[in-house]
Formats: structure tokens, C-alpha cells, sequence
């Protein structure tokens, strides 16, 4: 620890390269807060399930909440019940164990319900397909009103898809 921490001190602060920029979005981010607010009026709320993820698009579902994309501040929060939720929001695939809490889940929601699969996983079972363990995607348990592919999804492109499923809805 003390050669690093020495070497530190006679080398200085290094700077790294830096990453190339993401390529622009469909839609600005900006342009999506007045899109959402036209479309909720109201809040909206998601319950989010895990049905056997790798984690990965749970790290960016979190990044939402942060102050950059401000999810809370659109008018979008995650609701721990399903009785109080109107978007069901589904990652990784779904496992055996958890088949019957997802169903649960989806029935002791509120009509008229919406499902957003999250990720290659819930889409179609990704890398755990034809698994021993495994259900599939999202849609061979629930009827999937949207799907968002990715592994993992960008937070940018899971807010498109949000605003994507209300217009449809709306």
C-alpha cells in the first residue's frame, strides 16, 4: 500500500482517456420531461420485480433516481405495492421461483395494468434461455405491453420506453 501510495505522490494526478460520447438519443432528455408531464398528469406508479436478474438492469433502473435523470421529479415513483401500482416494470427472466410471485404480483394490480419488460432477459430470456431454470422472457408468464431491449438498457432509453408505453396507453 505504501509503494502506491508513494508512487502517487511523485507521479501527480494522471489523466485518463476519456470514453467517446454515447451516440445522441432519439429523443432529448429535456424534451421527455414536458412529454411526461403531458401524459401523466398525475403520478405514475411502477412497481419494479426482479424475476431472476443478473443485477445489471437494476443498476441502471437506480441510476433513475439519481439527480441527473430525476425520475421522483417527473411525477414517476416506485411503489413497494402492487395494489398501488399502475406500470408493472420486469427484469432479468423469469425464473421457476418466481413464476408464481410475478403472477401474484401482476394480479393484485389495479386495472388497467401495463407491463414494460426490461432488458434482453425479460424480453426473451437472454443468456439463460432454454435454462433448466428458467420460464423464459416476461411474456410467457404476463401479457408485455412494451418491451425494452438492451443488456443492460441505458436509464435514457428505459425513460423512452416509459413515455412510449403511456402513449400507447394514453
Amino acid at each position: 500500500m505504501w509503494h502506491i501510495l508513494r508512487r502517487v505522490a511523485r507521479v501527480g494526478l494522471v489523466e485518463t482517456a476519456k470514453l467517446p460520447e454515447p451516440a445522441a438519443p432519439a429523443v432529448a432528455r429535456e424534451d421527455l420531461d414536458g412529454e411526461l408531464l403531458r401524459l401523466l398528469g398525475r403520478a405514475l406508479a411502477v412497481r419494479v420485480v426482479d424475476a431472476g436478474s443478473c443485477n445489471g438492469c437494476e443498476f441502471e433502473l437506480n441510476a433513475l433516481g439519481n439527480a441527473h435523470y430525476n425520475l421522483e421529479g417527473r411525477g414517476v415513483h416506485l411503489v413497494a405495492s402492487p395494489r398501488h401500482a399502475d406500470l408493472l416494470l420486469v427484469t432479468g427472466p423469469v425464473s421457476l421461483h418466481m413464476r408464481d410471485a410475478l403472477l401474484r404480483t401482476y394480479e393484485a394490480m389495479p386495472e388497467p395494468r401495463l407491463v414494460v419488460a426490461v432488458g434482453d432477459c425479460a424480453d426473451c430470456g437472454g443468456e439463460f434461455a432454454g435454462s433448466y431454470a428458467v420460464c423464459g422472457g416476461v411474456d410467457a408468464v404476463l401479457p408485455v405491453d412494451l418491451r425494452i431491449p438492451g443488456c443492460p438498457p441505458a436509464p435514457l432509453q428505459v425513460l423512452q420506453g416509459l413515455v412510449q408505453v403511456l402513449r400507447r396507453a394514453g
